[in-house]
């Protein structure tokens, strides 16, 4: 199959992966949801609902952190209240962490309707392991484009262009999987790509 300039970025950033950084990239959301299952089961909570808390605290923020956050917040719902949640302090915007204690809030809702935001939804899908969404963030954009962008370059990345970005993820994936014989789903390629890209700009 023939690709076009963007998704030969794509590809051009997994070919540069390293084999320990393809392995990691390959498991990062499963992993993600290891975190968000030990949370649940410690606090007697589904698993959706602390990815979507997960997911509500993680715009602007490290990801070690994001969990730190995300357990803090359960922890001070759970055994206290939603007043106690809300003064929790998290690397994330304020607007956030209201999301995040709204979920808790909402338990067994529409976690989507309350996360709102795309991206948050797509790393929401993509802790739970859905193989047809993936996280368009601004690395993943970086990657797409072809260069080293800082957050401030990247557009504002609106319907049109996601749905072009995600459709260019999907048929990188695609190529790589015709020939590399493997089986990597879009968000596993994402991951693997941000990986890589962290280490060749050191971002």
């Amino acid at each position: 199959m023939a690709l076009t300039i963007n998704q030969r970025h794509i590809v051009g950033t997994f070919m540069q992966a390293t084999s320990q950084e393809i392995e990691y990239g390959k498991t990062w959301y499963s992993l993600a949801y290891d975190v968000a299952n030990r949370i649940s089961l410690v606090y007697q909570l589904n698993t959706e609902c602390v990815a979507a808390v997960i997911a509500a605290l993680s715009p602007n923020n490290k990801w070690e952190r994001n969990c730190k956050d995300a357990e803090n917040v359960v922890a001070a719902y759970m055994l206290g209240s939603k007043e106690d949640a809300l003064k929790v302090k998290v690397c994330t915007y304020g607007k956030n962490l209201a999301k995040a204690v709204a979920i808790l809030e909402s338990y067994h809702c529409d976690y989507e309707a309350i996360l709102s935001g795309p991206k948050v939804i797509e790393f929401y899908h993509s802790i739970l392991g859905a193989n047809d969404d993936v996280c368009i963030d601004g690395h993943a954009y970086s990657i797409w484009f072809g260069e080293r962008l800082t957050m401030k370059e990247v557009p504002s990345i609106g319907v049109k262009l996601r749905r072009t970005i995600k459709a260019d993820y999907i048929a990188a994936t695609q190529y790589i999987n015709d020939n590399q014989d493997e089986v990597f789903t879009p968000c596993q390629i994402q991951a693997i790509t941000w990986v890589a890209h962290k280490r060749l700009y050191n971002v």
